[in-house]
């Protein structure tokens, strides 16, 4: 299927030239007609599936075709998400794909001063993306009225109710109008999320092109098992591959990625941290470094990161595995976007056995370990103290392509040979 076989007004078949799409998505050619055709949407999906494309393709030519409401603006189309990154790159898109029409968008989210985001409010928008506080704070303060919404998109469901956003989002349903048109995205459907989209949608079209497992498919996955006090020299070993030119590492908290980000500059690879701790001008700093490639490693929390989209990102580091399987699943699906190549690796130590095993049971299929490093995992109690293992200072790297065993517990038989 190609885009040009959508029935899509002229002014956003060019813009999508100029990007050089040709075939949608699966997500993309299943909810762009829904969409067009005036349906709500319960779609499954997973970042890094054109979701954004899915939706803000046929939003802006509804809205473009809507010549009544072009010569005095006001927000027709609400998309909330769950973070200011994701909410950032959402507006680029409306952006890029509705260059060549009038359709005029905004971001708000928390942070950030308001002052700019109210400004541009008052100069009239016809789409916003928003994350819930902002919004909320906004429309107590009679800067945004939702009374004209006729498009409401909820992106990341499930990222919302992990982020505590319910209560915001069940605060704002009441004042929106009851005839619109919902679309409704998550990448897993628990029930709690099935219990907030029959409150939401009216007669939906389901869409799910994506079960959890198949983002992971393309994606070259690999398991070192190591101990906790060794992860850093295991880190510092692998970096220093000159393969390793874009690296987003991800930890569970945001002391540990401050203390990765540390250890690496002080072993000269360039690393900026990316949390909540941050501000949003470091956050978008760090990351624009990171696109451009002038910051090799990029070291992020899960919440920060959920909305990171880089274009051929190669390799995605587990430093710390997470305790929850879909987060891995999304952590890994920074990398091998959009049909492109991927490595993930993970790091795991005694006390993460467990969370491997879930992660291995939601994706159906055995992670390959790799046996053949420096810093095998000798101390199987957590308790003990982790002694620091040596490495190499000369600066070059014993990293090649894994060796690998299907056995998880094969990593004490075959320790790494002596290659220095």
């Amino acid at each position: 299927m190609l885009f040009e076989s959508l029935p899509l007004i002229k002014p956003i078949a060019k813009s999508l030239q100029e990007e050089g799409y040709v075939n949608p998505t699966p997500i993309q050619a299943e909810a762009i007609p829904i969409i067009l055709e005036g349906s709500d949407i319960l779609g499954c999906a997973q970042t890094g599936t054109g979701k954004t494309a899915a939706f803000a393709i046929p939003i802006i030519q509804l809205l473009s075709e809507r010549t009544e409401f072009q010569k005095k603006k006001s927000i027709r189309s609400l998309i909330l998400t769950p973070t200011r990154e994701l909410a950032i790159q959402i507006e680029e898109s409306f952006r890029t794909y509705g260059r060549y029409t009038n359709i005029e968008s905004t971001v708000i989210f928390g942070g950030v001063n308001q002052l700019s985001q109210t400004k541009r409010l008052r100069a009239g928008v016809d789409v916003l993306i928003a994350t819930p506080g902002r919004l909320l704070d906004l429309i107590q303060q009679g800067f945004i009225s939702l009374r004209e919404i006729d498009f409401f998109v909820l992106d990341e469901a499930d990222r919302m109710l992990d982020m505590g956003f319910i209560h915001d989002i069940k605060k704002l349903l009441p004042l929106l109008p009851k005839k619109r048109q919902s679309l409704f995205f998550s990448a897993t459907m628990p029930s709690a999320i099935v219990k907030l989209a029959n409150t939401i949608l009216n007669n939906p079209k389901q869409v799910s092109v994506t079960p959890v497992s198949s983002t992971v498919e393309i994606i070259d996955q690999y398991i070192y098992f190591v101990d906790k006090g060794n992860k850093n020299a295991l880190l510092l070993d692998i970096l220093q591959n000159n393969d390793m030119k874009s690296v987003l590492v991800f930890t569970r908290t945001k002391h540990g990625a401050d203390k990765v980000v540390k250890y690496l500059n002080k072993h000269n690879i360039t690393a900026l941290a990316i949390h909540g701790n941050k501000s949003q001008n470091a956050r978008q700093k760090a990351l624009q470094n990171f696109k451009d490639q002038t910051t090799q490693v990029l070291v992020a929390t899960d919440i920060a990161a959920r909305g990171i989209d880089v274009d051929n990102l190669g390799y995605v580091i587990n430093y710390e595995i997470s305790n929850v399987a879909e987060t891995y699943v999304h952590r890994i699906g920074r990398t091998g976007r959009a049909g492109g190549a991927g490595t993930a690796l993970s790091f795991c130590d005694a006390e993460e056995k467990a969370y491997v095993r879930d992660i291995e049971k939601l994706i159906t299929k055995k992670i390959p370990v790799v046996t053949d490093h420096p810093f095998p995992l000798m101390i199987h109690n957590p308790e003990k103290k982790v002694q620091q293992q040596g490495f190499k200072k000369s600066g070059k790297s014993s990293y090649k392509k894994p060796s690998t065993s299907s056995n998880h517990k094969s990593d004490t038989k075959k320790p790494y040979r002596k290659r220095y």
